[in-house]
């Protein structure tokens, strides 16, 4: 787990969630880690890290970062109007069918920053990236974003002794979108809980359980405006955000 910073450098941060063509999203992976994440990170921001989602087989999710709002527009206009994406817009466009599935967060405290880990490391780790990332969304009552947060810090605790790793805990930026070509949602607030689970039957056997439990709990808190959403999501082949040895 060497080089892994909660780093406060990204301050904006992006839950994206693509609806990719049927059968098709394998295929959008491997252009997208092919072309993307190193043309975003030479200009400032950072794609934290790409996956597929279990529940949904044909949703591409990723991560990314910017350092600020202004920054945000900046790297957003740099990029889209670039020669890289001029390159491949085409090829991925025609893969999509929606890309509109976008959170803006921004870390809930100094310490709860999305965890920015080394790049796979292509002779090292010939498999890919391994292990899987949890993701716990949580739609709040308005207002409540300071309250929920103390109520969940306990269960969020219980995750972190049953040896799960967590890797950011995220709420809603409330920041007008100031490059509207790509939307963002606006129905929060939310509360995102990010983490790193070792295998499946870490996941089975200690974070499900304690994830239900935890959904039940905070649910009779009365502060959630839906039941909260668990998204399971296996890393692909490039992506930082994975499970690393000690």
């Amino acid at each position: 787990m060497k080089n892994i910073s909660h780093s406060n450098a990204f301050q904006v941060i992006e839950l994206r969630r693509y609806q990719i063509k049927p059968g098709r999203r394998a295929d959008f992976a491997a252009y997208f880690e092919s072309y993307f994440p190193e043309a975003f990170q030479q200009l400032g921001a950072i794609a934290f890290g790409q996956f597929f989602e279990r529940k949904n087989t044909d949703t591409f999710t990723w991560l990314r970062g910017f350092k600020d709002m202004d920054a945000r527009a900046v790297v957003n206009a740099a990029f889209y109007y670039g020669a890289v994406w001029k390159e491949h817009k085409a090829t991925l466009n025609d893969l999509m069918v929606d890309s509109d599935n976008v959170l803006l967060l921004r870390p809930l405290d100094a310490d709860s920053g999305v965890a920015v880990l080394p790049a796979v490391d292509p002779v090292k780790e010939l498999q890919g990236a391994g292990g899987v990332v949890v993701a716990q969304i949580f739609a709040l009552t308005p207002g409540s974003v300071e309250r929920f947060a103390q109520q969940a810090a306990v269960s969020f605790a219980g995750y972190r002794e049953a040896g799960m790793r967590q890797a950011g805990v995220l709420v809603t930026l409330d920041a007008s979108n100031n490059f509207p070509q790509l939307p963002v949602r606006t129905d929060g607030p939310y509360l995102v809980w990010l983490g790193l689970v070792k295998d499946n039957q870490q996941l089975d056997s200690k974070f499900n359980p304690l994830a239900e439990r935890a959904a039940k709990d905070l649910a009779a808190g009365g502060l959630l405006r839906a039941e909260p959403e668990t998204v399971v999501l296996d890393p692909t082949r490039r992506s930082r955000l994975r499970w690393l040895p000690q």
